[in-house]
């Protein structure tokens, strides 16, 4: 897989990967709330979807917010889903919802 860029705004974010064949990379972004990150969106180009990749983003955050000390708000659907997929995930979501 391509290397994840990263991006901190501080009061929002994204992790974006570059897409073979796709001039828009897939993407996870999210809003800050206090010491959380709302994941709000995932996107992946529709020639490169059914991959794992947008899983690939989602599996990064969890370990960035671990190597960072942040949480996770789970709001886009997809990344709920695989909050709800995998359990090891609980100690970086977030108490507070969305």
């Amino acid at each position: 897989m391509a290397k994840i860029e990263v991006t901190d705004e501080t009061t929002h974010g994204a992790y974006r990967v570059d897409v073979e064949g796709s001039d828009q990379p897939a993407e996870l972004t999210w809003k800050a709330r206090g010491e959380a990150r709302i994941a709000d969106h995932t996107f992946t180009p529709p020639a490169a979807r059914g991959k794992g990749i947008a899983f690939d983003l989602v599996e990064f955050m969890v370990q960035d917010a671990r190597d960072k000390g942040f949480t996770i708000v789970p709001q886009c659907p997809y990344v709920a889903v695989q909050f709800r997929k995998h359990p090891e995930w609980a100690d970086v979501r977030a108490d507070i919802e969305s």
